[in-house]
C-alpha cells in the first residue's frame, strides 16, 4: 500500500437560499488570492479538491463559461506538482436555469461536465457532486436551501438527480479522460437510539449508504430502501442506475463530531427547541457524542463499515473542527491516526483530507444568514491569511513524523466527561467506542491567581483540556528574581502568561514606582527568565498606552502616548520585553466585562440598574472593550500559534462608556432610562484617560455578539434574578 497521502481544501460550497447565491470562496478571501495555492503548497499537500463549481463559471447561459479563475488556478496548481480534484457542485442547486427536482439535473450537469472535461483534459480525478445526500436533506427535506422543499419524496428526487449528474458527468469526462477516477464523497454519520426510535434508526442508518449504493447499481428489488423510492415513482430510474452503475473509484469520507446521532424518544429530557419527530412518534435528534456513553467511534467506525460494505478503496475527504485551536490540532491528529491504524488492520485508506484550509463562513446559520467565521489552517481574520499551529502539524503528518506541540498531549473534548451534556446513556455496542488519546504534559504557567484574568485564563484551560499551573505571589513573585526561576524550574512549562501586575489606574498616579516595578520590571524579569529556557510567555497591555487624539482606532504599529502613570508603566513593558530574545507576546486589551467576577464595568452597571439605582457612564471616553471568555480563547489561540510582538485583542466595534452601559442594559433587558451619560471629568477619576482609544482588532467576535453571550450566561442571569427577588422583597415588607 503506497504511503498515507495529505490532500487539502478550501471550503467552497456555493449554495442557494430563496434569489440569493453565497459563495465560501469569496467570503473566505480565497477567490482574490492566488498566492494561497502556494501556501497550499508547502504544506506538502499531493492532491486539491479544486472548485470549478457550475455555478460560478456559468450562472447565466449555459452556452458562456467564464474560465479566467479556473485557468489561472489550475495552471498555477500543475505548476505546484499538486494533483486537483475537480468539483462540479458543492452543496449547490446549479444555477437558476435549473435545480435538484428538475428531471434533467443530471443531463445538464453532465453537459457541464463536457465543457469542463474539454478545457481541462489532463484532470484525473473528479468529484461531480459533493455530499448528494446531505445536500439533498438540506435542499429538499429540510427546506433549508433552494428548492426549498420539506417531504420525503422531494428528498429521494433530490438524491437520485445528483446521483444521475454524476453519473452523466463521469460518462462526459470518460470520453475525454477514459481513465479519469470518480471519488465520490459524502458526510458518514451513524444513527444510535432509544428502543422506541430502532424503526427511524435502521431507516437513517440505510439512508446513509444511499449515495453510494446508487452509483454502485445496488438499489434493486430486495435492497431495504427499494420499495421506498419506488413508491416516489423513481424505479425507472433506479433500474436505469443499476443497469449502467458507475462505482466510485475511491469512497470520500467527510466526517464530523456531528456527524453520529442518538434518537431519542424521552423529549422531556431535552430543551423544547431540540424536539421533533416523525410524524409516528416525537424524539429528539441529537449529537451521539453528547449522549452515548462510551463516546462512539466515530471515524474509526465510519472507516471499517464503508470498507466492508464496499471493498473500494477510501480517502477521508473532509477533516475539520469548528473550534479552539488545540481542538483542531486534536482532531486532525485523531483522524490521521484513524486512517494509519485502519491501513494497520487491511483497509485500504489512500489519503486524509485537511478540510477548510482557510476557514468558512456561516455554517452555525447552515449558510442560511450571516455567520460565524471559522479558522481553518489558516485563519484570515487582521488580513491576509496568518499560519495557525495547524501548518507545523501537517507538515510533520505528511512526513511521518511526531508533532510535538505540548497542547497534543491532551484529549480532545469528545474523549473528556464534559462531552456528555444530557443524560447519558449507555452504548449499545459497547465494544466500538472511541480510543483514548493523549495525558497531562507540560503545563502553561499562568502568574495572577488572584486577579480577573488570571482565574479566567485557568478556567479556559480547564474547558480546553490544556495542563496549567495557576500561581499567586507566593508561588511567583515578579518582584524576585529568585521566585521567578524557581517556579519556571519546578513547574517548567511550554509557555507562561503574565496576568500579574498592578491594576490600579488611579493609585498609580501617586504609587507610579510600585507600578512601573510590578508592570514593567516584574514582567520583564519574568521574560528574561523565561527566555534563558526557551519558553514563550504572553503579557497584557493596555489602551491607555496612547494619548486618544488619533480620531481613529488604534492599530499595533501606532507610537504610544500614555497620558498617565499606568500607560507609561506599560508602554515601558513594551519596549522593555520587546528587546528580550524569544518568543514573546503583548496583548493590548480594553475594558474587560465577564460574567465570572463581580469586578467588571458590565456587572457594576447590571447590578445597579436590577435594583432600580441610576448609574452613571462617560460619555466623552470611546473604548474597545473585551469580553474575558473571547479574550482567554483568542490569547490561548494565538500562543498555541506561536504568535509574538505587539497585538490587538479586543472585541469588534467602539464605543463610549455610556454606550457600553446602554448596550448591557438592551442585551440584559434592564431599563435604560437610568444610565446617566456624563462627562468623564465628573466621575472623579484622578488619572487622565484618553478621550478616544478603540483599537484596531478583527480577531475576536463583534462586540454585539459578545454582548449576548455575556447576557445569556447563568451567572448573568442568576444576578439579574436575585437583584428582581430582592425588590421584591424590599416591596413586600
Amino acid at each position: 500500500m503506497k504511503p498515507l497521502e495529505l490532500w487539502g481544501g478550501a471550503e467552497c460550497t456555493v449554495n442557494r437560499v430563496g434569489d440569493g447565491f453565497r459563495d465560501q470562496l469569496i467570503e473566505t478571501g480565497h477567490h482574490g488570492r492566488p498566492e494561497d495555492l502556494d501556501r497550499i503548497a508547502a504544506l506538502g499537500v499531493q492532491a486539491l479538491r479544486f472548485p470549478v463549481l457550475w455555478e460560478r463559471v456559468c450562472p447565466d447561459d449555459s452556452a458562456c463559461c467564464d474560465w479566467a479563475w479556473s485557468d489561472s488556478r489550475l495552471a498555477r496548481i500543475r505548476d505546484l506538482g499538486i494533483r486537483p480534484i475537480v468539483g462540479l457542485i458543492h452543496h449547490g442547486s446549479g444555477p437558476r436555469r435549473t435545480d435538484l427536482l428538475d428531471p434533467q439535473f443530471g443531463v445538464k450537469l453532465g453537459e457541464y461536465a463536457a465543457r469542463v472535461a474539454d478545457r481541462y483534459p489532463w484532470i484525473a480525478d473528479w468529484t461531480p457532486v459533493n455530499e448528494p445526500l446531505t445536500t439533498a436533506r438540506f435542499a429538499a427535506l429540510y427546506g433549508h436551501w433552494y428548492p426549498h422543499a420539506r417531504d420525503e419524496g422531494s428528498f429521494w428526487r433530490a438524491l437520485v438527480h445528483q446521483v444521475e449528474g454524476a453519473v452523466c458527468a463521469m460518462a462526459a469526462v470518460r470520453q475525454v479522460r477514459p481513465d479519469a477516477r470518480l471519488i465520490q464523497t459524502e458526510d458518514l454519520g451513524k444513527t444510535y437510539g432509544t428502543p422506541a426510535t430502532r424503526p427511524q434508526v435502521a431507516y437513517d442508518n440505510d439512508r446513509r449508504w444511499m449515495g453510494w449504493d446508487l452509483l454502485c447499481g445496488r438499489v434493486v428489488p430486495g435492497h431495504a430502501l427499494w420499495e421506498r423510492l419506488a413508491g416516489f415513482g423513481l424505479a425507472d430510474k433506479l433500474e436505469a442506475l443499476a443497469g449502467a452503475p458507475c462505482p466510485p473509484d475511491v469512497i470520500g469520507i467527510n466526517h464530523y463530531l456531528t456527524s453520529d446521532r442518538f434518537l431519542d424518544e424521552n423529549v422531556a429530557a431535552y430543551p423544547p427547541a431540540m424536539r421533533g419527530g416523525n410524524g409516528s412518534i416525537a424524539y429528539v435528534d441529537t449529537e451521539a457524542v453528547r449522549v452515548l456513553d462510551p463516546a462512539p467511534a466515530g471515524l474509526a467506525n465510519a472507516l471499517a463499515e464503508a470498507w466492508s460494505r464496499y471493498r473500494i478503496p477510501i480517502a477521508i475527504s473532509e477533516v475539520h473542527n469548528g473550534c479552539t485551536r488545540e481542538e483542531q490540532m486534536r482532531w486532525m491528529r485523531d483522524a490521521w491516526q484513524d486512517a494509519e491504524a485502519a491501513r494497520a488492520a487491511g483497509v485500504e485508506v489512500q489519503a486524509v483530507t485537511a478540510w477548510s484550509l482557510f476557514g468558512a463562513s456561516g455554517w452555525n446559520t447552515l449558510l442560511t444568514a450571516p455567520g460565524l467565521y471559522e479558522p481553518g489552517v489558516f485563519d484570515i481574520r487582521g488580513g491576509g491569511p496568518r499560519p495557525t499551529a495547524m501548518v507545523p502539524l501537517l507538515q510533520a503528518l505528511v512526513r511521518g513524523g511526531r508533532h510535538d506541540h505540548p497542547v497534543l498531549d491532551g484529549k480532545g473534548w469528545w474523549q473528556r466527561d464534559l462531552r456528555l451534556t444530557h443524560q447519558p446513556r449507555p452504548h449499545p455496542y459497547p465494544g466500538s467506542r472511541c480510543r483514548s488519546r493523549g495525558g497531562p504534559g507540560r503545563p502553561l504557567l499562568i502568574a495572577g491567581a488572584t486577579g480577573t484574568l488570571g482565574q479566567a485564563l485557568a478556567r479556559s484551560c480547564e474547558v480546553r483540556g490544556l495542563a496549567y499551573v495557576l500561581t499567586d505571589r507566593a508561588g511567583l513573585d515578579l518582584g524576585n528574581s529568585a521566585s521567578i526561576s524557581a517556579a519556571l524550574d519546578t513547574h517548567q512549562p511550554w509557555a507562561v502568561i503574565n496576568a500579574a501586575g498592578w491594576v490600579r489606574v488611579d493609585d498609580a498616579e501617586d504609587e507610579e514606582a510600585a507600578c512601573f516595578a510590578a508592570n514593567c520590571l516584574g514582567a520583564t524579569q519574568l521574560a528574561i527568565a523565561a527566555s534563558e529556557r526557551d519558553i514563550a510567555t504572553v503579557s497584557f497591555s493596555s489602551d491607555l498606552v496612547f494619548d486618544g487624539t488619533s480620531g481613529r482606532p488604534y492599530t499595533e504599529a501606532d507610537p504610544c502616548g500614555p497620558l498617565g502613570a499606568y500607560g507609561r508603566s506599560k508602554a515601558a513593558m513594551e519596549v522593555a520585553i520587546g528587546g528580550v530574545p524569544g518568543s514573546h507576546l503583548i496583548v493590548r486589551t480594553a475594558a474587560f466585562f465577564s460574567p465570572w467576577d463581580q469586578h467588571n464595568f458590565a456587572v457594576h452597571a447590571i447590578e445597579a440598574l436590577a435594583v432600580g439605582r441610576r448609574f452613571a457612564a462617560a460619555k466623552d471616553q470611546v473604548v474597545s472593550p473585551a469580553y474575558v471568555p473571547d479574550l482567554c480563547n483568542a490569547v490561548l489561540d494565538e500562543l498555541i500559534d506561536g504568535t509574538s510582538g505587539i497585538l490587538h485583542l479586543v472585541n469588534q466595534g467602539a464605543v463610549s462608556w455610556a454606550g457600553f452601559a446602554t448596550s448591557v442594559a438592551e442585551a440584559c433587558g434592564l431599563p435604560v432610562r437610568l444610565i446617566d451619560a456624563v462627562p468623564g471629568a465628573a466621575l472623579g477619576w484622578k488619572a487622565a484617560r484618553p478621550c478616544h482609544v478603540p483599537l484596531a482588532s478583527q480577531r475576536m467576535p463583534s462586540l454585539e455578539a459578545a454582548l449576548q453571550a455575556f447576557a445569556t450566561t447563568p451567572e448573568v442571569l442568576e444576578r439579574i434574578e436575585r437583584a428582581g427577588q430582592g425588590i421584591e422583597a424590599l416591596q413586600s415588607a
